[in-house]
């Protein structure tokens, strides 16, 4: 459909996990949305991605991990920062302190079956080759021509973002200098031998693991020789001879299931938002895949901006609401990138990097050190900065007991929240946006707290005047 008036409030480009989880959050308040997918068919290969303890906690306030967990398997919250072999930290302040591993295709396929049973429409083979925006609106050019106009446009298409390079927005950052070759694959020699051969190399800093699948299929990441065309996967050989050069041998492996390979560029993109235009997921930041942070930020993206957009949409967002996005996810987005160039580093085989790993690897052995890095990666100690207040103001709420079950249960509509211990807030005239919950057994140890629909506090205390301010702040004017 084409036109000067918006036939959809919102396009998304791209149908990866960020832009499906985008379109779902946005759905919950019936915002028109249109996904438009480059590639024809989903991806097939099989390959297998970690969802972490903040992307759980955010599938279990929309009802969505009962639904994922079945195919997924459960490892423990360890060993994610660098590879650096640790047991899981004590005290994980959550109720799903632990890894999901999932096959890609699985979770992006339930994440769009579930966009679509929102209400998204979602096409494929629609590649965005234009793009142009007034006052009004946007029109987005598909490669057969075809111009549909929207409200808003998200760009989710990857990190070689069209959107992104249309927009004419910088992503500074390095280039790739080493790839590293990550596949699934079958092995001909005994389970014993693989753990005890790579038991030996884990010692040394070399990026190489074999990690097991069952069936004899095991998880092969190996250096590069060098550095190519990304495009170009790598063959059985190629996987051959880089085990045979690090490993001593190629343990036999045969019968790829999948085959990539990956570099170390790191990639920020300088702004989030061009007019009604903003970019979120791979489209705004790349980084290596070191300690599967890529698809969680992307995830975590999406649930920061869904609520924010909708509000805008629906016209009762106050006026700086959706510039709080940039503001919230990029210095999260920055701190990733970091802590993917650290462990970089460490994966290092230089001997200065393998003296860090060893320092490192003893600092980890305090249990409060191995608990922050992995909190980091997990991304459960993201505080977005709302002013000055106590800790959990900006941080995420867990999951606390409440009279009618457990917190996560009442956010499932993408609403606000007013967690009520006093017994005497309201939320009067925001109650067509916020919920209500008046619980003196709640399990916590303040008053009140006004909970966003992304999981964040928004406000701390007992009084009724300051509570209206803030709820003017992130919801708006009151209707009554």
């Amino acid at each position: 459909m084409s036109g000067r008036h918006p036939a959809f409030d919102v396009i998304i480009a791209g149908c990866g996990p960020t832009g499906a989880m985008l379109a779902a959050e946005l759905r919950l308040h019936d915002v028109r949305v249109l996904v438009l997918e480059r590639e024809t068919e989903p991806v097939s290969f099989v390959r297998i991605v970690g969802l972490h303890i903040r992307s759980l906690e955010l599938l279990a306030m929309r009802g969505l991990l009962d639904r994922i967990l079945p195919h997924g398997r459960r490892r423990p919250a360890a060993g994610f920062f660098a590879a650096i072999a640790k047991p899981a930290p004590t005290g994980l302040d959550s109720a799903y302190a632990y890894l999901l591993g999932i096959p890609q295709p699985v979770i992006v396929r339930l994440l769009e079956d579930h966009a679509i049973e929102r209400g998204a429409q979602v096409r494929r083979g629609c590649a965005v080759v234009g793009v142009e925006q007034d006052e009004e609106g946007v029109t987005v050019e598909l490669a057969d021509g075809e111009r549909l106009r929207a409200r808003y446009l998200v760009g989710c298409d990857g990190g070689r973002s069209t959107v992104r390079k249309l927009l004419g927005v910088g992503f500074p950052g390095e280039p790739t200098r080493r790839q590293t070759l990550m596949g699934e694959m079958e092995a001909g020699v005994p389970a014993e031998e693989i753990a005890a051969r790579v038991a030996e190399i884990r010692e040394t800093p070399h990026a190489f693991w074999m990690r097991p699948f069952g069936s004899g299929v095991y998880s092969v990441v190996v250096p590069a020789a060098g550095v190519s065309d990304r495009a170009e996967p790598p063959t059985l050989d190629d996987f051959r001879q880089r085990l045979r050069a690090v490993a001593g041998t190629d343990f036999g492996v045969h019968s790829p299931r999948w085959m990539s390979r990956f570099g170390d560029a790191t990639r920020l993109a300088e702004r989030y938002r061009v007019g009604r235009v903003l970019l979120a997921g791979d489209a705004a930041h790349i980084h290596p895949p070191i300690g599967g942070q890529g698809l969680n930020l992307g995830v975590q993206d999406a649930f920061n901006l869904g609520w924010k957009l909708a509000a805008q949409v629906r016209g009762w967002a106050p006026e700086t609401l959706l510039d709080t996005y940039q503001a919230e996810r990029h210095p999260v987005a920055a701190d990733v990138l970091d802590n993917t160039r650290a462990q970089t580093v460490l994966l290092s085989d230089e001997s200065g990097a393998r003296a860090l790993r060893r320092l490192f690897a003893e600092l980890m052995d305090v249990d409060e050190v191995n608990r922050h890095l992995i909190e980091k990666i997990a991304g459960t100690s993201i505080r977005y900065d709302l002013g000055g207040g106590p800790d959990l103001l900006g941080s995420r709420l867990r999951d606390v007991d409440v009279r009618q079950g457990r917190l996560y249960g009442l956010l499932h509509r993408g609403r606000g929240l007013l967690l009520d211990r006093t017994e005497r807030l309201t939320v009067g005239g925001w109650s067509d946006r916020v919920d209500h919950l008046a619980d003196p057994t709640a399990a916590l140890d303040v008053p009140g707290v006004l909970v966003r629909p992304d999981g964040h506090v928004a406000w701390i205390g007992d009084d009724q005047r300051d509570l209206d301010d803030h709820l003017s702040r992130w919801f708006g004017e009151p209707t009554h």
